[in-house]
């Protein structure tokens, strides 16, 4: 496509001029993006509502315009993450190590851009706002392609940061966003070699499985949370009951939020028959075998299907288990990589946990919801990846770099 082959040219081009700004002139660029934001905010708002409308004549379910809708306090949430990387340490240029050779060679590992990102997303427009200023800190030019139902809000946001980030010195080309929403444009992207270093897909297991098994680029997986909090013997039930409730409900349509819900048998009727009236409660739609069945009976058979289901959405699966280790063998078969929890009191089986699953993230008494880039201090994050090439868990800024190794020597010869 000329379209994104022009995108490509530009991007990569800004991309030289961008590995070598100071972090002075980046930090005021984020900061004057950041302004801009909140300044157009109700030009942002207008557009989102056009999405809006859009989505609901579709039929769009209430998760997915929750994740599409944008709001005066998202807006300038948005614009907060963007200070707060802004503030950041840079991790352009670190030194990582540097040793000297018996021959003399001082031989150094720093860290440098990776050069153009691609970004493939779906109905969240704030990943606009996100993966721009991180890109764009950690001296990378990037490339937005965003999905269809919400073009008219990232052409917006797009349009109102570059504006902001030319005036304040970076180079045209630092982003820009793909308007064609087609399938043959997100195909073409992930095969811009001649532009692209790398591409990151935002989104559902169907998009990122699309870009994982076309992209000729090299891709990093992330995303799909199909999330587990078990809850053990030992398990103090009152903490158990409001983390559950807080990983499934707080905001359900979002990847770090809880999916299944695994208990031990010793305390399964006691503390289902407690949760799971309060979940319904609150509008989730319970799953669960005859074990789960028999204590609360307006639960929905589960079927084989459930147990890998990313639902981001008012539902919840639910077995009971004969120990920690049928958990951990539960959900390192039917997980998704990305979080899971233990509730438990027993230190030797919060240890197991820890050690034996395998997940970018585990927690011990605590809710999922907590895998961000905000909540671990990386400001806003480019995504959770859940693959363990390059980068594992929330991407911050040291994420979007790679590393060059730097020699120094007086006149050595091999």
């Amino acid at each position: 496509m000329t379209n994104l082959t022009t995108l490509g040219k530009s991007a990569k081009s800004a991309a030289q001029t961008l590995a070598t700004l100071s972090t002075a002139t980046k930090n005021a660029a984020l900061l004057t993006m950041a302004n801009a934001l909140t300044e157009n905010a109700d030009f942002i708002l207008a557009e989102n509502e056009k999405d809006l409308a859009n989505g609901r004549n579709a039929g769009m379910s209430e998760s997915l315009l929750d994740r599409l809708a944008l709001s005066a306090e998202r807006i300038a949430a948005m614009a907060d993450g963007i200070r707060q990387i802004a503030a950041l340490p840079d991790p352009v240029g670190e030194v990582l190590h540097m040793t000297k050779r018996p021959n003399g060679l001082k031989i150094g590992k720093t860290r440098v851009p990776l050069g153009v990102i691609a970004i493939i997303y779906e109905a969240r427009p704030n990943v606009t706002a996100d993966a721009a200023a991180l890109c764009l800190k950690a001296g990378n030019a990037v490339i937005l392609r965003g999905g269809k139902e919400a073009i008219n809000s990232n052409a917006a946001i797009e349009r109102v940061m570059l504006q902001a980030a030319i005036a304040a010195g970076l180079p045209e080309g630092c982003m820009s966003l793909v308007k064609d929403t087609t399938r043959e444009s997100a195909t073409a992207l992930m095969r811009l070699n001649d532009y692209v270093d790398v591409i990151i897909p935002r989104g559902g297991a169907g998009l990122i499985r699309a870009v994982v098994e076309n992209a000729t680029v090299p891709a990093i997986e992330t995303g799909t949370g199909n999330c587990h909090v078990y809850v053990d013997n030992s398990a103090d039930l009152k903490m158990a009951a409001e983390i559950v409730i807080n990983a499934k409900t707080q905001r359900p349509s979002v990847c770090n939020a809880q999916e299944k819900l695994l208990v031990h048998r010793d305390v399964a009727n006691e503390f289902l028959s407690t949760i799971l009236p309060q979940l319904a409660e609150k509008g989730v739609e319970i799953r669960g075998g005859d074990c789960v069945r028999k204590i609360y009976p307006n639960a929905i058979p589960v079927t084989d299907d459930d147990w890998k289901t990313e639902y981001l959405d008012l539902v919840i699966a639910v077995r009971i288990v004969d120990s920690v280790d049928t958990a951990i063998a539960h959900i390192n078969e039917h997980g998704s990589k990305h979080s899971e929890a233990i509730i438990t009191s027993d230190y030797a089986n919060s240890q197991k946990f820890l050690d034996q699953v395998d997940a970018a993230a585990v927690y011990v008494n605590a809710s999922t919801r907590f895998t961000d880039g905000f909540e671990f201090g990386f400001g806003a994050e480019i995504g959770i990846s859940t693959q363990k090439m390059h980068a594992r868990g929330p991407m911050g800024l040291s994420e979007l770099t790679t590393i060059k190794y730097v020699i120094y020597g007086n006149g050595q010869v091999r």
